[in-house]
C-alpha cells in the first residue's frame, strides 16, 4: 500500500470503530420490511471519512465497520451487500468531494450513494429472499438511512472541517 503511512492507519482504524459504535448504538428497526430494514447512523462517520480523508480511509472504513456490525448483530446474511455497497459508496463520495466539495457535488453524491445502497441490496436481497418482490420493502428504509445521514453530514461538515483539516 503505497503512500499509506501509520497515521492513516490509525485514522481508518479510529473511522471503522465510529462506523460500528454508530450503527450498533443509533439504530431503528423498520416493521415494514420483511427481514431488512435497519436504520441507523454509521453513515455519519463513515461519509465523513470519504469525504475528509483518502478513499482508501473511507472506503474501508465503511466497509469493515459496517461489515463487522452484521457480523456480529444477527445480520450475516447481509454483511457481502454491506461490504460491496460501502466499498462503492465511499469511492463516490471520495471522488467527488475530496479537497473540492461544494453543496451541489455533495447532493449529487448523496443521490447516487443512495442509487448504490438501494441496487446492491435488492440485487442481495433477491438471493437471500428468494423474490423479485420482497426486497422492495427494504427500499424505503434504505432511502431514509442515506437521507438521514445525508443531513445530519450537511449540518456538521464545516464544523468538522476545522477538526479534520488539523489531523491530516
Amino acid at each position: 500500500m503505497k503512500n499509506f503511512k501509520v497515521r492513516d492507519l490509525v485514522i481508518t482504524s479510529l473511522f471503522i470503530a465510529l462506523v460500528y459504535v454508530f450503527t450498533w448504538i443509533v439504530k431503528i428497526q423498520l416493521p415494514f420490511s420483511p427481514n431488512g430494514g435497519l436504520i441507523h447512523l454509521g453513515n455519519v462517520p463513515f461519509f465523513l471519512a470519504a469525504i475528509f480523508f483518502d478513499k482508501r480511509v473511507g472506503m474501508t472504513a465503511g466497509a469493515l465497520g459496517m461489515g463487522l456490525f452484521d457480523l456480529t448483530s444477527g445480520w450475516i446474511l447481509w454483511s457481502p451487500m454491506t461490504v460491496i455497497s460501502a466499498l462503492i459508496m465511499g469511492y463516490i463520495l471520495n471522488k467527488m468531494n475530496y479537497k473540492k466539495y461544494t453543496l451541489k457535488s455533495l447532493i449529487l453524491s448523496f443521490v447516487l450513494v443512495a442509487l448504490v445502497k438501494v441496487v446492491v441490496y435488492y440485487i442481495g436481497e433477491i438471493f437471500i429472499l428468494s423474490s423479485f418482490v420482497a426486497p422492495l420493502a427494504s427500499i424505503p428504509g434504505n432511502l431514509i438511512q442515506i437521507g438521514v445521514s445525508s443531513v445530519i453530514v450537511l449540518v456538521i461538515l464545516k464544523p468538522m472541517e476545522k477538526v479534520f483539516n488539523s489531523i491530516r
